[in-house]
């Protein structure tokens, strides 16, 4: 009896998926529970168990296919649906009152001609079934004359060139957009469209903040089992400066603006599949300790693509550390419906004035961009001053100057 494999209800707002792939094949047995595919959205990748143990029997959707949620996908089985087909392939007799096809081949190979017919040589007999014989897939190869140069390639190759207009080494591949990726060129699109943005910029020193973290790395790490970062800092520091410009921390809603008393800071992870942003609800009531601990997480699970979509959901504010791949400044664009994002960049070594002398100082280039319907140009040239301020000096956080 067959037990259908269904698409599961993987979220509020999510009617349809894209199989994103196959872990297991048909005819493949599978236990109970044991991973059979991954489905991606537009806001995560899920993994889909099987709901009992037997034979992936038959598949339904391939991957890239898209399936609403109810869909069966799969049927999974004892295996003895898809033994038959197998064991034909491997050359199994024919059942009973079955036709046998290779028989006219094998009549044609070397049986009798028929009755009044001339018997053929054997050399002609060859022409002629080449001459008729249905043409290949492949071309025939000769043998080159000698000192002639040949060159071959495969037909298929060649045709896709010619259809092309192609020159070798200038192929092309094409891939579907995956569900996250086609959402966030959307969410981009959107931002750009319906938000008025605009980017400001300073730079931070970082030398007291590497200070402490050099000082205090080996203890933290041995207390709360995770590395002391910089991202812990630059949370704290975003905090207390949406507290300050709450414009910032708001959004638009129809003709209303949403002002907001609590902080869910987004955090910008790059995924094998794009960009994604979890959540830390209510940064505010976090440690250093906590907030290090959930971005790690947040990393591991989304290389792992497990990434659950409430934790993609929300976020009144968004950080992206783009100085981990390298950059040195940036214009981030802001996650819609949010009104703002902080961009981190690049830590370098340069000279700087510091009371009337030039000093060597680990510096930072920090973006802000904003949505210039809530929050106007003052506004956020102090918030971006006040992240600095903290972030230069974080002894401001315990006497709350």
């Amino acid at each position: 009896m067959s037990v259908e494999l269904k698409i599961p209800s993987v979220g509020e707002s999510i009617s349809e998926v894209q199989i994103g792939a196959w872990r297991k094949s048909q005819g493949e047995r599978v236990a109970e529970d044991e991973i059979v595919a991954e489905l991606e959205t537009d806001k995560a990748t899920f993994e889909l168990p099987a709901p009992a143990a037997g034979v992936l029997t038959k598949i339904l959707k391939k991957a890239g296919e898209s399936a609403s949620v109810g869909e069966v996908i799969a049927l999974l089985g004892d295996g003895a649906e898809g033994a038959k087909p197998q064991a034909k392939e491997k050359g199994e007799e024919p059942a009973r009152g079955e036709a046998a096809k290779d028989e006219p081949q094998a009549k044609e190979k070397g049986g009798e001609p028929p009755r009044g017919e001339k018997a053929k040589g054997e050399a002609q007999a060859k022409r002629e079934e080449a001459a008729t014989a249905k043409p290949q897939a492949r071309e025939t190869r000769r043998e080159p004359a000698q000192g002639e140069l040949v060159t071959r390639e495969a037909p298929a190759t060649r045709a896709q060139r010619e259809a092309k207009g192609a020159a070798p080494g200038r192929e092309e591949k094409i891939v579907p957009m995956s569900p996250i990726r086609r959402r966030i060129a959307q969410r981009l699109v959107e931002a750009q469209q319906a938000a008025a943005l605009l980017t400001t910029f300073n730079e931070i020193d970082m030398s007291v903040v590497m200070a402490l973290r050099k000082k205090h790395q080996e203890s933290f790490q041995k207390a709360y089992g995770v590395k002391l970062g910089f991202m812990s800092f630059f949370v704290k520091a975003v905090v207390e400066a949406l507290s300050t410009i709450p414009q910032v921390n708001a959004e638009v809603r129809g003709s209303d603006i949403v002002y907001r008393n609590y902080f869910d800071i987004g955090i910008a992870v790059g995924a094998g599949k794009g960009l994604v942003v979890p959540v830390l609800r209510n940064a505010e009531r976090m440690s250093f300790a906590e907030i290090e601990r959930a971005i790690a997480d947040f990393a591991r699970r989304a290389a792992e693509n497990q990434l659950k979509v409430d934790e993609l959901q929300g976020g009144t504010f968004t950080i992206s550390n783009g100085g981990i791949y390298g950059s040195l400044l940036s214009t981030p664009i802001v996650n819609p419906p949010q009104s703002g994002v902080l961009g981190m960049h690049a830590i370098q070594e340069r000279p700087v004035v510091r009371d009337g002398l030039i000093v060597v100082r680990p510096m930072m280039y920090v973006a802000l961009t904003y949505d210039h319907r809530v929050v106007d140009g003052r506004e956020a040239v102090t918030f971006l001053a006040r992240v600095r301020e903290i972030v230069e000096e974080p002894s401001r956080l315990l006497i709350e100057i």
